[in-house]
């Protein structure tokens, strides 16, 4: 009897083989597909020296691509931090016509090329387009600067804070806010005493994700920026103009920065899922 308890306790039933082997093929992939492409791109920058390394960073346009980035994850991250916080409050605490089709959009970037991204932006800011002379003429150009570089960053990365709120918020219910305004609280003192803390830690990990994918998206950019050295190359294409400059090491060297990031990033996102985790 105890042990009829124990298996129908006990959700893994696959024997120890398959166990090992399903094990194996996980860390077979992560070995090829992650681990040591990493390691070679840290094996070049190595290998090539601290002296080309520090070379590449002092580089004009170099360091103009590396404050391009953080330049537009500081705008784009914050953006994406209202409107995934106004979202998934919207989504997860009212109900109103047309909540299943604004759940659908908010998933778009995520079934939609950041190619097409990129050119949706140029059709309707471009030299060909209705606003494009308009904005130009007036000083405010968007294709081929800052501007339309953070839209199509901020259109690609905006899913990621509201997709990490919204299934907590709807886990959570409306019970906290309810009591709360029961007992006198306005709205603002219920979403900034109530409603954020409840979710501090579930939207710090989606800004973590936000902010990763806004300093390393290309494809996107890549259409929008038009690959002006110096002005609108951020590290990811400066990566490729170093590459396909036959720089090499250059190139690694900047890479190695992304990776170190991309490092930073798993870490920081570790520990945060880990605190998410333990607040569930």
């Amino acid at each position: 009897m105890a042990e009829t308890s124990h298996r129908q306790s006990d959700p893994t039933t696959e024997p120890v083989l398959v166990r090992v082997l399903l094990i194996a093929v996980t860390g077979i992939f992560l070995l090829a597909f992650l681990v040591l492409p990493l390691g070679a791109v840290l094996f070049r920058v190595v290998e090539a020296g601290w002296e080309s390394f520090a070379a590449t960073l002092a580089d004009p346009d170099t360091q103009s691509s590396i404050r391009l980035t953080l330049l537009v994850a500081a705008f784009a991250v914050p953006f994406n931090l209202v409107f995934g916080l106004a979202a998934a409050w919207a989504i997860a605490k009212f109900e109103f016509r047309g909540k299943t089709f604004f759940t659908t959009l908010i998933d778009l970037p995520f079934s939609v090329s950041p190619v097409i991204s990129g050119l949706v932006y140029v059709l309707l800011f471009g030299a060909d387009s209705f606003l494009g002379p308009k904005l130009t003429a007036l000083g405010f150009p968007v294709v081929f600067a800052f501007p339309g570089i953070f839209l199509a960053t901020v259109f690609v990365t905006f899913p990621f804070i509201a997709r990490e709120l919204i299934p907590l918020m709807e886990t959570q219910g409306k019970s906290d806010e309810e009591a709360a305004i029961s007992l006198g609280a306005s709205g603002f003192q219920t979403f900034f005493r109530v409603t954020l803390p409840n979710v501090k830690w579930a939207l710090l990990y989606g800004v973590l994700l936000c902010n990763a994918r806004a300093m390393g998206e290309f494809g996107a950019v890549s259409v929008i920026s038009g690959h002006v050295q110096g002005r609108t190359n951020t590290m990811p294409l400066q990566i490729e103009a170093l590459y396909n400059g036959y720089d090499s090491a250059g190139a690694f060297a900047v890479a190695s920065l992304l990776a170190g990031l991309a490092l930073v990033t798993l870490i920081l996102r570790s520990l945060l899922e880990l605190r998410l985790n333990n607040d569930r």
